[in-house]
Order: C-alpha cells, then structure tokens, then sequence
C-alpha cells in the first residue's frame, strides 16, 4: 500500500511539476522574433504618450517603450521638465510625465543640453537613420553636437547603452519613431 501511494504521489508531483512549467511558458509566450510577450504588451501599457503604430511594428515598440520607460530612464534626461505639475513622485505625487515635452530634450547639464530624440518631420527619431541612431548609441559620436567640446556626446551615458544588443537598440530606434514629435521648451 506505501509502494502504490508512493508512486502515485510521485506521478502527482510530476505531472503538477510539468503542469507549472507549461503555465509558465505560456506565460512568457515568444513570439518568432524573440520578443516576451510579457514585456512588450507591459511597455504598450506604461507608454506615457499615444503611440502611432502606423507602419511599425508593434511588438518592437512596446518592447522599446519598456526599455526607455522601465529601464534605461531615457525621460529623466530627455524630457524638460520631467514631469507635469502635480506630477512628481519624488514629491510624493502620482507620477504624471510631461507629455507636451516628453524626450523633447532640452535639459541642461552645464554647458550641455539634451537632444531632442522625439521623430522630425521624416518621421526619424533626432533626425537619424536606424544606422545612425546605432552609430551614436555604440560610439557616442554626433558630429553635430557641442563642436566647441569635440563631437561625443559628454553627458549621456552611451557606454553603458553601447552594451545594449542590436534588437535592443532597434526596438528603441521603433518605439522612438511611434512617439509624437514635440519641442522643448524655448
């Protein structure tokens, strides 16, 4: 009578075990192009703006807004000021982003402001190509800004996002382009 409980609580704990493994595959369902479905439909959801999914695909941009609103806090640097009025959680306030201003850049740090990486009339987020854009977020290197202290970028933290993977990057660059374009404040 042990033996037979034994075995059946065995095959219980197996096919419970085999149960929760399944439940949890599906939970963090792939789909063909690798992208959680977890976090994409999260970063669809925490997207602080109306997105234009237009044309783009939208798995890469929920898993881009997850990287820039979740992770790699983009807004705090890109967005000035970073939040509306009554807006601050540091204040103890319901977090409220600045949507007219959001990643319009236009923060100071020091003599160095933040880009405007919201799309410009072409629909290319800070102006650039995907090429580009991965150009600038491996190397640092904008021609184009702050010729009087060389052409990197001296405040934004591109060696930590030069880590980032290729599809990191162009999910960024696909969520960047849903964003609307704004304009920092003058």
């Amino acid at each position: 009578m042990k033996r037979i409980f034994m075995i059946a609580f065995l095959v219980g704990g197996l096919v419970g075990t085999v149960s929760l493994i399944g439940s949890a595959q599906e939970q963090d369902a792939q789909d063909s192009t690798g992208l959680s479905d977890r976090i994409w439909k999260r970063g669809l959801k925490i997207a602080p703006v109306t997105l234009n999914l237009d044309g783009k695909n939208k798995k890469r941009v929920g898993m881009g807004s997850y990287i820039v609103n979740a992770q790699a806090a983009c807004v705090s640097c890109h967005t000035s000021p970073t939040y509306a009025d009554g807006g601050d959680p540091a204040s103890g306030q319901p977090e409220q982003i600045n949507q007219a201003r959001y990643l319009a850049g236009g923060e100071h740090f020091g003599p160095f402001t933040s880009s405007n990486i919201t799309p410009d009339a072409n629909g290319l987020p800070a102006g650039l190509t995907l090429d580009q854009f991965v150009q600038v977020m491996r190397t640092g290197f904008d021609a184009d800004k702050h010729p009087q202290f060389g052409p990197f970028l001296q405040v934004m933290p591109w060696p930590a996002y030069s880590k980032m993977t290729d599809e990191d990057l162009r999910n960024i660059y696909e969520y960047l382009r849903a964003v609307p374009h704004a304009e920092p404040l003058p």
